[in-house]
């Protein structure tokens, strides 16, 4: 349900903003550059320290943030719904842009939470539930969204909802917001509450210290940086990609695109949670990466077809699978590398990391790469820009492994 909570927010300030401007006409280079209002994803490890030092008056250090960030979070998504962006896109953009920065203290409260209350041989399976909840939210205010927007909700010839508009989209999208905060209400407290730092400077330092003490570290964090970034630009403008370069309609890119492939995002989560039970972490993060490059060739194969919803439907479903696989990996990574008491701090910068790519290289260099290279030409490019990350991987095998040690004593 926490992970519900967390991933709600970001379709609404990514890939449906995107699709609500591509349906209102917004030229291309405007939506490409609509992807830096994820800016604080990538930034958020300035202000983790704040979260890792100061405890709101309820619900203690990790919760209380949490049920802040979500009230208003509701809020400001129902606000987002008052506007348009063919009229009013630079507001909405930074109505966007504090979306996202709430939603970032969000998850530095809700990560530092999972890496807190999760025990060791509980990781794999913790990513995996961690990442089903956040897509179940991704098909709400990303596929549903859309079909709301667009057709509103039918059974058989009988109209369950009409078609809402993307504003009243947006409100009701709040208002399931708002109904998170009950999940955050009655999580439970770790086992082992972790004192917080004394001092906000002990906050800063120590968290990022400790972490670039131990050897290898900057190597790691050029791999956090490169793992999906094959990934990262493979989806930048998918949602574009559907709706314009293969000429899919609202309702059938939500259908597929944003439930069937979120669905199979779940999927792919839970058999990697599932097989990392098994493997060791270093095997299960160059298999599903391996199969995560790969997969970008199912967008390949839908841009140089015949319009087909059958083969987008496989091609979607496929792509996102492998990428529900890499994430289970890439997320238990993440955990094992933090310690607790620098949990907030610690996750936040690795995470922001893994957003750097996605933020400042994929949205902004997609649409010139498209428009240069084509629609096919820039799937196959994406699956070449993953290749660099799977051979670092491997050059930091040992490191890997040894870090991970280093961060459980």
């Amino acid at each position: 349900m926490l992970g519900f909570a967390s991933g709600l927010p970001l379709a609404l300030s990514g890939s449906t903003l995107q699709a609500w401007a591509t349906v209102e006409g917004v030229p291309l280079q405007e939506i490409g550059f609509l992807t830096l209002v994820g800016s604080a994803y990538t930034l958020k490890f300035l202000w983790a320290p704040l979260v890792d030092r100061y405890v709101p008056p309820v619900l203690g250090r990790r919760r209380g943030w949490m049920l802040v960030t979500q009230a208003l979070l509701a809020l400001t998504i129902m606000v987002m719904g008052l506007l348009s962006p063919s009229e009013a896109l630079k507001p909405l953009a930074l109505l966007g842009l504090l979306v996202a920065f709430l939603s970032a203290t969000q998850d530095i409260a809700f990560d530092a939470y999972c890496t807190d209350v999760l025990h060791k041989e509980e990781r794999g399976a913790g990513a995996a539930v961690k990442v089903l909840g956040y897509r179940l939210a991704m098909i709400v205010s990303g596929g549903l969204a859309f079909i709301l927007a667009d057709s509103g909700l039918h059974w058989g010839e009988h109209v369950l909802v009409p078609p809402l508009g993307w504003g009243r989209t947006y409100v009701l999208m709040g208002v399931f917001m708002l109904l998170c905060a009950l999940a955050t209400l009655a999580a439970p407290e770790p086992d082992h509450v972790a004192l917080a730092p004394r001092r906000l400077r002990e906050a800063v330092v120590e968290p990022l210290s400790e972490f670039f003490s131990r050897r290898g570290a900057l190597a790691v964090l050029l791999l956090i940086v490169l793992y999906k970034l094959g990934d990262a630009f493979a989806g930048a403008l998918s949602t574009t990609f559907l709706l314009r370069g293969a000429g899919y309609t609202p309702t059938e890119v939500g259908a597929v695109n944003k439930v069937m492939g979120i669905a199979a995002t779940i999927v792919g989560a839970l058999a990697g949670g599932a097989v990392m039970a098994r493997w060791s972490l270093y095997r299960s993060l160059m298999c599903f990466g391996v199969l995560q490059g790969v997969s970008n060739l199912a967008y390949w194969l839908i841009a140089v077809s015949p319009r087909n919803l059958w083969l987008m439907a496989a091609g979607v479903g496929l792509e996102n699978l492998c990428g529900g696989l890499g994430t289970a990996a890439f997320v238990g990574l993440l955990m094992a590398l933090c310690r607790q008491r620098f949990s907030a701090t610690q996750f936040a910068l690795l995470s922001g990391l893994s957003a750097v790519g996605r933020t400042y290289l994929a949205g902004p260099l997609t649409p010139p790469l498209v428009q240069e290279l084509g629609w096919p030409g820039f799937f196959l490019v994406t699956v070449a820009i993953a290749v660099p990350g799977l051979l670092l991987l491997h050059a930091l095998r040992g490191r890997i492994e040894a870090m991970v040690r280093e961060g459980e004593d």
